[in-house]
């Protein structure tokens, strides 16, 4: 196997796991989960917080590769291609919030689901536009200018989320300056409501030091692609993480890690990570000759049609919640309450999502073996 095919099946793995756990923590069977499966209620980090993160570090880790195949090419077709899948990107996530475009009434008849309810942001549009700007960065300026940038849109971010939020209280849900652009540009019918109140955790403001994570993604991958799959790439992917979890361990005494306003701590604190665990799974992939092992292949299939899976995943427990099966609020219910949950309250709802996991690598398996890739 050749160095660059290795850098990209370590990339397919570094991808699928992030997509698998995605999966898991975002379709447990019953209304309790263990508490790693669960995002941080607001300051504070647990695993699962770590997953949208690392699928935007891979996002810029992938553009690493991709974006040197586009030298030699006019500006303006670079940049129709980018803004091209930046818009159809960000036009799939917001179909899928608006999915299945109707719901029932209290008497079960159908009932078209309005525009003005419909939620703008969310994972796929913070990844659009993420990749968008980064790549639009890179492109026109060097990448370490690029790098500058993304340093410098996490301190601008902080700077107007202290002065720009409620001097009370600048890191509240409902009291930052986030919160406000929001309220403002969208209004509260167009916003997440999970957390009880019209607030968005992927916003537009939130949506700046984001950016970074992709700029940080695609640094990783063109150091890797400069020093090769060696010993002292490793060793220095996994210094330079462990000094952003030490910065980042620092900065959260005056901007906590929160997950949910994407502060500056926490892209530090995430992208550390990701440096440090790819150069695992590069060290797993390389030296010990995993990458045709069945564990990896496990997580390959994922990584080779993430962004098809993903979709799959969310739509598809759309309509199953939606199966009417009288007495249950849907097929899920019925599934956790007769079924799993006979395996306890917490593991009954582990064994419902990693089925449901199971069952969407099944379809990428399907696509794998056919060669079918979905290519945004």
């Amino acid at each position: 196997m050749t160095a660059p095919t290795q850098r990209f099946t370590a990339l397919d793995i570094f991808r699928g796991m992030t997509i698998c756990f995605m999966i898991i923590v975002n379709t447990p069977g019953g209304p309790s989960s263990y508490a790693p499966l669960q995002h941080a209620h607001w300051n504070g980090f647990t695993p699962t917080d770590l997953v949208f993160p690392s699928f935007l570090f891979a996002v810029g880790n992938a553009m690493s590769f991709v974006m040197p195949k586009w030298a030699g090419k006019a500006n303006s077709r670079v940049v129709s291609k980018i803004v091209k899948r930046t818009l159809l990107i960000f036009l799939l996530g917001y179909l899928m919030y608006w999915f299945p475009f109707f719901h029932l009434d209290a008497q079960h008849q159908i009932q078209a689901a309005p525009f003005a309810n419909t939620r703008i942001m969310g994972v796929l549009q913070r990844i659009a536009l993420c990749y968008g700007i980064a790549s639009l960065l890179i492109w026109f300026l060097k990448p370490k200018t690029a790098l500058y940038i993304g340093i410098a849109l996490l301190f601008v971010y902080w700077a107007i989320m202290y002065y720009m939020g409620d001097p009370a209280n600048p890191y509240g849900m409902t009291t930052n300056a986030g919160y406000y652009i929001d309220v403002w540009l969208m209004g509260p019918n167009h916003m997440y409501h999970g957390e009880g109140v019209a607030f968005d955790p992927e916003g537009w403001l939130s949506t700046m030091p984001a950016i970074a994570n992709v700029i940080a993604g695609y640094m990783a991958g063109a150091f890797i692609q400069k020093k090769g799959n060696t010993y002292e790439t490793l060793t220095k992917l996994l210094l330079a993480g462990f000094g952003l979890l030490v910065l980042s361990y620092f900065w959260n005494f005056s901007f906590p890690i929160n997950k949910k306003l994407w502060t500056s701590a926490f892209v530090l604190h995430t992208v550390g990570l990701d440096c440090m665990i790819i150069a695992v799974v590069m060290y797993f992939v390389t030296f010990k000759n995993w990458g045709e092992g069945k564990l990896s292949y496990f997580f390959q299939v994922f990584g080779k049609n993430p962004l098809f899976i993903y979709l799959l995943s969310e739509l598809l427990v759309t309509i199953f919640h939606m199966i009417p099966i009288e007495g249950y609020r849907g097929l899920i219910q019925w599934l956790y309450i007769n079924i799993y949950s006979h395996a306890g309250e917490y593991f009954g709802s582990f064994l419902f999502a990693i089925s449901y996991m199971l069952l969407c690598w099944v379809v990428g398996y399907y696509l794998d073996k056919r060669k079918i890739y979905v290519r945004v």
